[in-house]
């Protein structure tokens, strides 16, 4: 059996964006006159989620305000990206290389809207880089932990015709939930971004790496298994 289909996350994961989620949420919180302090843990609890439902949980379910923070969000990142804050995590280009040379499909995902990964993509130099990028409005709206962005990819690409030969990389508990529910052979955490090793394993991780480097040598192990 063979992982013909690889689906990795790009924040804290083949991105090292240096904490700029979170002052992303606090910019966009202040521009809307909140308290970004209290609404921090539920931003790190959740990374990984498409930004509008971290938005609509922290403003209990108001659509509109949760829109307008999205957007300031949104704003508030590209501001960053724009200004030479992101780069990639070491290794991961060179990865994403490998992993297609072996004849398998890369496909990146993110939590966030279209126009923002668009801008870390441009801003890294990405655009050829993967055969296909995804956010939550390319899958139906629903982002992480949804398995829909894993199916989309699938769906999309036409890599395989059987989920058991995907496998998802994240940094993320939502990154694993959403591998595991797309019923991917392998869900990979990194320990590069959001969350420790004992939260990825409790989420569903089948291996945990050091870093996305390590994932063609997982990927190997895992098809020599079998």
């Amino acid at each position: 059996m063979t992982l013909d289909l690889v689906v990795l996350d790009m924040a804290g994961t083949t991105v090292a964006d240096g904490g700029l989620v979170e002052d992303a949420f606090a910019a966009a919180a202040r521009r809307l006159g909140e308290d970004p302090a209290p609404m921090l843990g539920h931003v790190r609890a959740t990374m990984g989620e498409s930004k509008i439902s971290v938005f609509l949980h922290l403003f209990g379910g108001d659509e509109t305000k949760a829109r307008q923070a999205t957007a300031a969000f949104e704003e508030a990142y590209g501001e960053l990206v724009g200004a030479g804050a992101v780069a990639p995590v070491p290794g991961a280009a060179d990865t994403i290389r490998a992993l297609r040379e072996q004849g398998r499909t890369v496909v990146l995902t993110t939590g966030f809207a279209r126009v923002t990964q668009d801008a870390l993509l441009d801003a890294l130099g990405w655009r050829d880089l993967v055969d296909l990028a995804l956010c939550p409005s390319d899958a139906g709206g629903r982002g992480r932990p949804y398995p829909d962005m894993v199916l989309a990819a699938l769906l999309r690409t036409g890599a395989v015709d059987d989920v058991r030969h995907v496998a998802v990389a994240g940094d993320t508990a939502y990154d694993m939930l959403s591998g595991v529910r797309a019923g991917a052979g392998l869900v990979a955490g990194v320990l590069t971004g959001a969350h420790d090793r004992e939260r990825l394993t409790a989420h569903g991780a089948t291996h945990v790496l050091g870093s996305v480097a390590e994932l063609p040598a997982a990927v190997a192990e895992w098809e020599a298994a079998r």
